[in-house]
């Protein structure tokens, strides 16, 4: 498994979770980071991204100021803290990589080159 997203759960609205996505993709710096998330019956969106070396962040409108996206490349890991969560933000998480998207396209499902496995967020109202 090259990605392996957890710290999803069950949180009521107005709370916080903080997800986790461990790589074993290697050099792990040299890697753009982004989650995305689907909720049940609509498609995939852009949620956040960072640069490989976490100089450069990127939200997706809806979680600017909710949100934060980081990572710890001696840890090869990327986190989102997710705080004042809403019954809208209930979807399935996924954490993805790509070594060589321009941040113009950052947003880009499809040119991301590895994604893990998703976990499940659901925020009760």
């Amino acid at each position: 498994v090259q990605l392996q997203a957890s710290g999803g759960g069950l949180v009521q609205a107005g709370g916080s979770l903080r997800l986790s996505c461990a790589a074993a993709i290697r050099p792990f710096r040299g890697f753009t980071m982004g989650w995305f998330r689907q909720a049940p019956g609509k498609e995939r969106e852009f949620v956040a991204a960072i640069t490989g070396s976490g100089s450069y962040e990127f939200y997706a409108d809806s979680m600017k100021g909710r949100f934060t996206i980081s990572r710890d490349n001696a840890k090869n890991t990327v986190w989102l803290q997710m705080n004042g969560l809403k019954p809208e933000d209930t979807a399935i998480y996924y954490c993805a990589a790509s070594f060589t998207i321009p941040n113009a396209s950052i947003m880009r499902g499809p040119l991301y080159d590895y994604w893990g496995q998703g976990t499940l967020v659901t925020v009760s109202s």
